[in-house]
């Protein structure tokens, strides 16, 4: 056995995948180290994803928003392109992704003025092996993000919440939707 080899199957991952066989986790393998996984075999699908989040903030900042006089200028046209922008990066961001060939990123804004807030969705669509909800779900991130920095300087208090994805189409597991929710109408 060679030295990497014994140094390798002393790690606590190492261990711990073989005790739990790395519980469906699919980014490891047998022995616990990070993998990408492949992909090659599976045939392409339509796939789309769709994630949703919200950030609060206090009521002056979002009617500067909404009046479009923030002193850098249109805020939620900047974080929608930002956000499609991340949707075409996530793999670059996300150590373990695949890059994918994006067929559409759509992002849209809405305002929710008794909580002082605005929720953005991002859906997310390809036609290949593996699924697109990453990169809806960095769309959404970053175009809260966005959002975050182009107010800041009124509104440091500004909160990102509740981001996660609603639904995921195509593949060999199929459709899926978040508890307690109904399909939503492509955006």
């Amino acid at each position: 056995m060679s030295k990497n080899a014994s140094h390798e199957d002393a790690s606590p991952q190492a261990g711990l995948a073989s005790q739990s066989g790395n519980d469906g986790l699919t980014h490891f393998d047998a022995r616990g180290q990070a993998q990408m996984v492949d992909v090659g075999g599976k045939e392409d699908t339509k796939r789309i994803g769709i994630a949703t989040g919200t950030i609060r903030m206090k009521p002056e900042t979002l009617a500067i928003i909404r009046s479009g006089t923030a002193k850098k200028g249109d805020v939620l046209g900047i974080a929608r392109i930002a956000a499609i922008m991340a949707a075409k990066k996530t793999s670059d961001l996300i150590p373990l992704c695949h890059p994918l060939a994006l067929t559409r990123v759509a992002v849209e804004f809405d305002f929710d003025s008794d909580s002082a807030a605005i929720m953005c969705t991002a859906q997310v669509e390809t036609t290949g092996k593996t699924g697109v909800e990453m990169e809806a779900l960095t769309a959404v991130q970053v175009g809260l993000l966005t959002v975050y920095d182009m107010c800041k300087a009124v509104d440091r208090g500004m909160v990102m919440t509740d981001i996660r994805l609603l639904e995921k189409h195509g593949g060999k597991s199929g459709d899926w939707v978040a508890s307690g929710m109904q399909p939503a109408s492509t955006i």
